[in-house]
Order: structure tokens, then sequence, then C-alpha cells
């Protein structure tokens, strides 16, 4: 009684003695030429046939040649049946069944390979400035002014970031709301950080265009208008592009960089009037402000590590800036690999195992172009590759949701390199490598302890 029916008589259900009405099977005097046309069937199987195998019933056969448009009397006339439902059992019976696979689902962590690459260049590109205007304000002398006003706008915009990430969940409008304010912000504080080291002077008045920058770029990045900044880079590009061939002079080694932090904050607040511009969204509640303190502290110490790296190898730093396009770019293809290895593993322990090779083979993929690249600027390689491990690592962790653990550890390791490095203590110059290499291990190992669950990519 559970079973599904038979489409025509002949099922087994009919296998005991019954009294039945005569039809064609039971006339003993048929008509010549009266029975189904084998060829023509054999024409309709092997062209429905990769739609027919995966049938599970002969209803699925009936359905599919009803949507083929099959009459009664095309069924009679040429394939010699007496309805669509003798003809469906006859082609299920004939294509053998198959299995295919389900078609792979779309890869939900697709990155945009120009995005990524446009970021690394916007990312390198500012330095151009210091080409054009180090010989006006002597930059030798007041380089530390930058590093101080640098690194509060590095750890202000990384948590500004965050934020505005977190209020873009509720609306575009709530994000420009956070960023009007945060920015701003943000580029006072570190332009009173270098006021400070440096006093009134030219210094104090290139550490507030730099804060005055990083406040408006980060705007643009946030709000994903990477274009929009290249294009208000134009004019630094232009004039640092001529500099190999010809001397631009003062003003115009003043003027250019002036009018692309000019056009870059034009464009911030152009690109936030449009965003404010959008309809507010009702019961938005604001996420607290410890949430984004760890991103704040992480870029802190990643500024310190950078710097650290810098005063050694300074080439490398400009490597290291434009491989943050490539970076972000394998933030995503290790995630859209996470998800294959989960839909390709049963157990959780082959998934730990698969997850261990996605994660070499995404750091494996990312540090092995900074090899020639430190080799060609004459660069030591291994402190420069061990801090771009620790970099990625932890902007892994922080792309989960991790975000205290890796702030804490690079903390300590900037921590760790900035107090030897101040007090010449031993291990000397080989300090930053020792301290990148313990923090790389140690975000790896949390890394695969957090990640190589099924839950976090499910």
């Amino acid at each position: 009684m559970s079973g599904p029916m038979e489409l025509q008589p002949g099922g087994p259900q009919q296998d005991t003695l019954a009294l039945r009405l005569a039809d064609d099977r039971t006339l003993a005097l048929r008509l010549p030429d009266h029975g189904p046309d084998r060829d023509a069937v054999d024409r309709l199987a092997a062209e429905l046939a990769d739609r027919i195998g995966p049938a599970v019933h002969p209803y699925e056969v009936a359905a599919l040649l009803e949507s083929e448009g099959l009459t009664a009397e095309v069924i009679q006339e040429r394939y010699g049946h007496p309805h669509l439902f003798s003809l469906a059992a006859t082609l299920f019976e004939r294509v053998p069944r198959t299995f295919p696979e389900p078609a792979k689902p779309a890869d939900p962590w697709r990155p945009d390979h120009v995005r990524c690459a446009l970021r690394g260049a916007l990312f390198a590109l500012p330095g151009l400035a210091y080409l054009l205007t180090g010989r006006l304000w002597q930059a030798d002398r007041h380089t530390h002014v930058l590093i101080v006003a640098g690194l509060v706008s590095w750890a202000w915009g990384q948590a500004l970031g965050h934020r505005a990430y977190l209020r873009m969940t509720t609306g575009r409008r709530e994000a420009g709301r956070t960023l009007l304010k945060g920015a701003p912000l943000g580029a006072v504080v570190a332009t009173a950080a270098g006021a400070l080291v440096a006093g009134p002077g030219p210094a104090a008045l290139v550490a507030a265009a730099q804060s005055a920058y990083l406040a408006a770029a980060g705007v643009l990045l946030v709000l994903g208008r990477e274009r929009l900044l290249l294009a208000a880079l134009t004019p630094l590009i232009a004039g640092a592009a001529v500099l190999p061939w010809w001397e631009p002079g003062t003003a115009l080694r003043a003027g250019l960089p002036l009018l692309a932090l000019l056009g870059t904050v034009a464009a911030a607040g152009w690109a936030l009037r449009s965003t404010l511009a959008a309809v507010p969204v009702p019961g938005g509640t604001r996420p607290r402000l410890l949430r984004s303190l760890p991103y704040g502290l992480f870029g802190l110490a990643a500024g310190a590590l950078v710097l650290l790296e810098g005063r050694q190898e300074p080439y490398a730093v400009i490597v290291l800036t434009v491989s943050m396009g490539p970076a972000e770019w394998l933030l995503y293809r290790y995630r859209g690999l996470s998800v294959a290895a989960l839909r390709a593993t049963a157990t959780p322990a082959g998934f730990l195992l698969r997850s261990a090779g996605v994660l070499a083979l995404c750091l494996f993929a990312y540090l092995l172009p900074l090899l020639p690249a430190a080799l060609l600027t004459d660069a030591e390689p291994t402190p420069l590759l061990l801090l771009a491990a620790t970099l990625w690592t932890a902007l892994l962790l922080q792309a989960f949701g991790v975000a205290w653990t890796p702030a804490g550890v690079c903390l300590a390791a900037a921590g760790g390199a900035a107090a030897i490095t101040l007090f010449h203590l031993p291990p000397g110059t080989e300090v930053l490598s020792l301290c990148c290499g313990a923090a790389a291990l140690c975000l790896a190992a949390c890394a695969l302890r957090l990640l190589g669950r099924p839950a976090p990519h499910a």
C-alpha cells in the first residue's frame, strides 16, 4: 500500500490470478505493425538520455515528455504506444540510471581581483609625496614627527574602519555618520601628536597634511571608492613620474601634493554626502566602542613592527605596503577554499587536515613573491617574510572576528622588539626576526585551533 502506483498493467501486483479485460497484451490476433515503433523509441531515448538517466521513477519521465509537448496523438502515431505513461515506462526501463554530481555552487568569497590590486597600489602611492616634498622641510631631521603622527593615524584608522563596517550592517547612512564624526577627530588627534613632537614649523604642517590625507583616504577605502581615491592622487603620480627627467621646482613640489590632498578631502566629502543621503534605518543599535579597541591596538602594533623593519630596510616597507593588496585577495581565497574543503570532507579530523593545507597554501602564495622582491631591493628577506607572515595571519584571524588574540600577540612582539632596539640589548638587529617568528608561530597555531573547525566556515 505504501509503494507508488504502476503506470500501466502488468506490474508485480498482477502476478496472482485475476479476471482481466482483454487488451493488446491478451489478444491472440493482433493487427500488423500495431506494436511500439522500437526505432522511434530508441531515437527518443537517445535524445533524452541525459535527462531520463537521473530519473528515479517513470513519473519523472512522463512529466519530461509532457514538457516536451508530446500529445497523445503523437505518442500513438509516432511511437506506437497507447498513452503517455506507457511510453514513459518504456523509456525509463531502456535508459540506464545515472547519478550525476550536483553542480558546484558559486564561490561566495570570490574576490574582486582589480579592487584588491588597486588597494595595494593605493596603500603605497602616498609615499610619492615624500619624494616631492622631502627637500622642502628637511625630512631627514623630522622623520620621527611623521612616525608618531602616522602611528596614531594608523591605530585610529583601524579602529574607526572596524566600527564603520559594524555600522554598515545597519545601513550605509549609519556608517557614513560614524566616518563623518570619527575621521576628522582622528586627523586632529594625529596632528596634535605630531605637533607635540615637532613643535611649530614646517614639520608640524607636514604631519597635519599626512593626518588629513590618511583620514580622508580611510573614508574612501571603507566606502569602497578606490577609483575615486586614485583619481584624486593623479597630480601626485604625475609629479613623481617626471622627477627622473625634470626638476619641477619648489612651487610644483609643494603644489602637486597639496592639490592631491585637497582632491582626496573633497572626494571623501562627496562620498560621505552621497552616503548620508541614504534612508536611515530605524531601530539600529550602536556597537560598543570596546569592540573596536583591539583593532586599533593591532594597528598600533603593526605600524610599530613595520617602522622597525623600515629602520633597517626602507625599501622592504614599500614591498610590504604594496603586498597588502594581494594579502587581502588571499584572505578571500582562504575563505573560499575553506568552504570548498568543508564540502569535500565528512569528518572533523579530515577538515582539520584540509584546513591546515589551505592555510599553508595561502601563506606560501603570499610569501613567495616577497622573496624575489626583497632580493631585488637588497633587503634581508628573513625579517620581511616573518613580518609579512605575522601580519597576514593576524589579518586572517581578524577577518573571522578574532580580534584580541592577534592584537595581544602583535603588541607583545612590537613591544619586545622596540625595547630591545631602544636599549641596544642582545640579540641586536636579529630581534625583529625572532619576535616576528615567534608571533607568526603563535598566530598560526591559533588559526589552526580556531579555524580548523567547521563551525566558523558554515
